[in-house]
């Protein structure tokens, strides 16, 4: 039963996603969002740590002090921050990388779809941006500082002016992108 009610989580993440995306045109985007999500990897560990109302990710990593899962995940799917770090010549330190704006986008899709999937019905447009404030701030310098201003900023208006204003800024980021 775990294993059906983790599918069909994953998969209505990735739909929402994938319209998402689909209003911003970054259509390859949508349609490959997440697929790594059913690799066995990450899939059957997933099955194993599945709540309904959070990642499985975090209590694999409650119970193990690392989540397996999220180590491959996070290595495959470019619109995560974590993604985007990268080892430093002039300081010898691995730091991050500003994140080009197609996958910040990516990432600002998933933080909304993630927020209406395990909150359900107590959703509401601020979610998201609260959810990032509470967590920024365990990662202060694992962000680039750019890709946490315009993600601070697009969560912003999400929470203030709604999810038509925030997808209208988003598009024309995109379509300014030049990389």
């Amino acid at each position: 039963m775990r294993a059906i009610e983790h599918f069909k989580t994953i998969t209505h993440h990735r739909h929402l996603v994938r319209q998402y995306c689909f209003r911003l045109g970054l259509y390859y985007q949508g349609l490959t969002h997440d697929l790594s999500k059913y690799s066995p990897s990450e899939f059957w560990r997933g099955v194993k740590y599945y709540q309904g109302y959070r990642s499985p990710n975090d209590a694999e990593r409650r119970e193990n002090g690392v989540s397996l899962a999220w180590l491959h995940h996070k290595g495959r799917n470019r619109h995560h921050f974590e993604y985007w770090s990268d080892y430093n010549p002039k300081t010898k330190r691995v730091e991050p990388v500003e994140m080009p704006v197609r996958f910040l986008a990516e990432m600002f899709c998933d933080r909304v779809a993630a927020s209406k999937i395990y909150l359900k019905d107590r959703y509401d447009q601020t979610c998201p941006l609260d959810y990032f404030q509470r967590s920024t701030s365990k990662k202060r310098g694992m962000l680039h500082p750019e890709t946490e201003r315009q993600l601070t900023e697009l969560l912003t208006i999400l929470a203030e002016q709604g999810e038509d204003a925030a997808f209208a800024k988003l598009r024309q980021m995109v379509k300014n992108d030049k990389r």
